[in-house]
């Protein structure tokens, strides 16, 4: 690894390092923070992703936190919901009369609310004195050091992916003064998935996709020695910035609330990518660039700044003054072959002081003159920006030390820094999935018809081979599944997932436009004659394949060919129960034949009737419509799942998670979980083109509303709802069954659109499209046209019909998600709540009436 071999000549004995960061009243600080917080109770029980996406009172409204311990949870809230705005909850509003608050602006965004310590009779007044007080907020770094330092590694590792999206700076050396000791999250961190504008020296470029620990890319330290006027976080948002497109990815004492001094985040280090689009007018850079931010002064953090040397391509130093001091400090860095940078805003009355410490130090560090950047207050700020961005250009062209986070976890580790990665169940995981994976798809004999499954499980039921279960793969696959530790059990699907992507990791696409290309095409996915693609594996292929071992074993005894004593899978539903309660999406219906196993389903659904006892009334909500309008994404924002999402990774058939309700809100809300259910894209265009596949998915269609409580339609054209979908309503209807739903229409293509008006739900009920009519002309031929509003069930005058804005405010993959859509889905997901609280939608089922329907049906 290039740089490896830089020697440094500064300190010795890493561990005295890591301690003499940390003194004792740091530690206290600490626990005072975490107490203030209310997270206190978290340090030895982890808070668990399950618990930060529970249902409560707090979903069904958008309310200001009262108290600093409502805090972790507004955050985590708007964090979920991709909220651009989510680092704006650390202030609270101040709990005043209601004659002494200032009166405020409809669009103000910030409040501030004050707290009494003498509440806490066992705070140490001493040590509260120099936290956060009422007129000052809590620093949004604290919150998320404090935050992260009580969450398990999965809860982490979602905090992390939800910052991404929201383009916030990530996290990536934790400090932790109690413990003694600081963590580097490369755990945390794999689960961020980008995608950017790959251009070859030679040839055609494509877009890549991978994990942003894996590329090796060019990285840029900025750090600050003592004092410095000028903000190391401005002036790297103001890099990453196009010059008409602002960015706020580093929190910064500028921006609203974050005017609070840091108590427990001194010594994180942050990192943000710059990722080209392939438009011109938007790339600052034709590469991935990786540019990383140390909070705190380097005197104070030696060994983060260690690791930083020896990990970048080059290190820019801020500071306002090079005494001796910061000469004595900085010349111990002789022999490091990491370029050094230095922004100066020098002290009044110290210049020739500086010149001459600088240049002494200059020679040492084996640079020139070139390396300083002076800044002060009347230096033009554009024209300062420019320059930098061309010297991170020019080293990101010239031969440089290029590292993956991977590379810099191994040299964090030779410094003594902890790496979460390398606790022993991620490990024992990690080498179980390297197992599996090395296999092919050959070792799956059970994919695909289901109507050869009992004779083929029949044969392999009489081979000595599976005298004791499943052989090879699957069976190291179910060992894995069984695993006693409910931890590695999670490591282990989370390694799953990411070793079967990257075994089957697709080349570069090449899309007519790079930058079209990295939106969502509602037009392109909906064509129906596309040519498929394969389907890589992946998890739920492992589970359909106990699932179809399963169906036919479970055939072969009620046929009498196999006695129910000598049953080998009848712990498999078990199995997949425990994957769905840790969040894991299972499959209802398989993709490939569009055909629900019967047997299976309900197995599980018995298994899971079994585990949730008392509390098994469930609501089920489901979402159906075209690929490309974005469905997948709409339920995982509104809840926090993880349903697969992307046209290469979307869902073909259905699958279904469980979101539990808080007991304190289930008697209120009326239920204890809601089912979750996600489908694959309806065939969209004209019914000629659908061929036999379309009566499959009408059948999909009817199963999965025939199930729901409550249906979320989400619609590519307002004027045509999916051919599948109002075909499905049509069979409803003369069933008997009644279907709440919600249509959704989300701007796909950056127009400004309008909020729901009656003339639209109008339009959309008595004006179907071409394809809508050709459906309902198909289906009542006898009795002549007729539209969605004659159907029974469907009330023009409620609000049936969302607009939802762009996901994206700007080009990906730079952009962060809009707060219009955050706000949009949040007021969706709170319209339903409320419907399913008052009644409004289907009444909640037991899982008992679930399995039933699902026979029905």
């Amino acid at each position: 690894m290039e740089g490896d071999d830089c020697e440094f000549h500064y300190g010795d004995g890493t561990n005295e390092a890591q301690d003499s960061d940390f003194p004792t009243v740091e530690r206290s600080r600490l626990q005072d923070m975490l107490s203030l917080l209310g997270l206190e109770t978290y340090q030895v029980q982890k808070l668990s992703l399950q618990d930060a996406l529970q249902i409560s009172s707090d979903s069904v409204r958008n309310w200001a936190p009262q108290a600093p311990r409502d805090l972790p949870w507004t955050f985590l809230r708007k964090l979920q919901a991709l909220n651009a705005e989510a680092r704006n909850s650390t202030t609270v509003v101040p709990d005043t009369p209601p004659d002494a608050r200032p009166v405020e602006k409809e669009s103000q965004v910030e409040e501030i609310v004050y707290w009494d310590t003498a509440d806490d009779v066992s705070a140490d007044i001493y040590s509260f004195s120099e936290l956060p007080t009422p007129d000052t907020p809590v620093n949004p770094l604290d919150l998320l050091c404090a935050l992260l330092l009580s969450s398990d590694s999965f809860l982490q590792q979602e905090i992390v992916l939800k910052m991404s999206l929201c383009q916030f700076a990530l996290p990536l050396i934790l400090p932790d003064s109690e413990n003694h000791g600081h963590t580097f999250l490369l755990w945390a961190l794999r689960g961020v998935t980008r995608t950017w504008w790959a251009q070859p020296p030679r040839g055609v470029g494509g877009l890549r996709e991978d994990s942003v620990v894996l590329p090796r890319a060019p990285t840029f330290a900025f750090v600050r020695m003592e004092v410095s006027s000028n903000s190391k976080s401005q002036l790297l948002n103001a890099l990453l910035s196009p010059g008409h497109r602002p960015r706020a990815c580093f929190w910064h004492r500028d921006l609203s609330v974050g005017t609070g001094p840091r108590e427990i985040a001194d010594g994180l280090v942050e990192i943000s990518w710059f990722l080209p689009s392939g438009r011109e007018d938007l790339d600052l850079f034709p590469e991935p660039v990786a540019f990383l931010n140390l909070r705190g002064d380097i005197g104070s953090h030696w060994l983060q700044f260690k690791l930083l040397t020896e990990v970048s391509s080059a290190v820019f130093i801020l500071t306002d003054n090079v005494s001796r001091k910061e000469y004595k400090l900085l010349s111990s860095m002789k022999g490091s072959a990491t370029k050094c940078y230095f922004i100066l805003s020098p002290c009044r009355g110290k210049r020739n002081t500086n010149l001459r410490l600088l240049g002494r130090l200059l020679p040492v560090l084996r640079v020139d003159h070139s390396h300083v950047l002076v800044k002060v207050s009347s230096t033009d700020s554009a024209r300062f920006v420019h320059r930098l961005r061309s010297i991170v250009a020019h080293v990101a062209r010239s031969p440089c030390r290029r590292l993956s986070l991977e590379d810099m976890a191994h040299a964090a580790r030779k410094l003594g820094l902890r790496v979460d990665e390398d606790s022993e169940e991620c490990q024992r995981a990690k080498a179980r999935m390297e197992r599996v994976t090395g296999a092919t798809r050959g070792a799956l004999r059970l994919q695909g018809d289901p109507g050869g499954t009992a004779a083929q499980v029949d044969r392999e039921l009489r081979q000595a081979p599976w005298a004791g279960g499943p052989a090879g793969v699957l069976q190291d696959f179910i060992t894995g599944l069984g695993s006693p530790s409910p931890g590695e059990k999670q490591y282990f699907l989370r390694w799953m997932e990411w070793g079967l992507a990257w075994a089957a990791h697709l080349r570069p696409r090449q899309p007519p436009e790079p930058a079209a290309a990295l939106r969502a095409k509602p037009g392109a996915a909906a064509d129906a004659s596309e040519p498929s693609r394969p389907e890589p594996l992946a998890l739920e292929h492992f589970l359909r394949e106990m699932g179809q071992l399963y169906e036919a074993e479970s055939c072969l005894v009620e046929a009498g060919k196999l006695p129910a004593g000598q049953r080998r899978f009848a712990h498999f539903p078990g199995l997949a129960l425990e994957l769905l309660l840790t969040g894991l999406p299972l499959e209802l219906v398989d993709g490939t034949t569009l055909s629900a196993p019967l047997r299976w389903v309900t197995g599980l659904l018995k298994e899971l009737h079994a585990h949730l006892g008392r509390r098994s009334r469930l609501v089920v909500l489901s979402a159906l419509g075209v690929p490309g309008t974005g469905k997948s994404t709409l339920l995982n924002t509104m809840f926090g799942l993880r349903f697969a999402t992307g046209r290469a990774r979307g869902p073909r058939g259905a699958f279904m998670q469980l979101v539990t309700v808080a007991e304190s809100f289930s008697q209120d809300l009326g239920c204890d979980h809601i089912l979750v259910i996600d489908s694959g894209g309806l065939i969209a265009g004209a019914l000629a083109t659908a061929g036999g596949r379309f009566e499959l998915e009408v059948s999909l269609a009817t199963l999965i509303m025939g199930l729901s409580n409550v249906t979320v339609v989400t619609l590519a054209d307002t004027r045509d709802i999916p051919p599948a979908v109002l075909q499905a309503f049509l069979r409803l209807e003369k069933a008997g069954h009644m279907p709440s739903y919600q249509f959704v229409h989300q701007n796909l293509r950056d127009v400004p659109v309008p909020g729901p008006k009656p003339r639209d739900r109008w339009w959309l009920l008595e004006q179907p499209g071409d394809v809508s009519r050709a459906t309902v002309q198909a289906d009542r031929q006898a009795d002549g046209l007729r539209t969605l509003a004659e159907l029974a069930f469907c009330d023009p005058e409620k609000l049936h019909v969302w607009h939802i804005p762009s996901l994206w405010h700007g080009v990906p993959p730079m952009a962060a998600v809009s707060l219009g859509y955050s706000e949009a889905i949040f007021e969706l997901k709170r319209c339903l709540l409320e419907n399913i609280r008052n009644g409004l939608s289907n009444p909640n089922r037991s899982v008992q009436q679930l399995i039933e329907l699902v026979r029905r049906l």
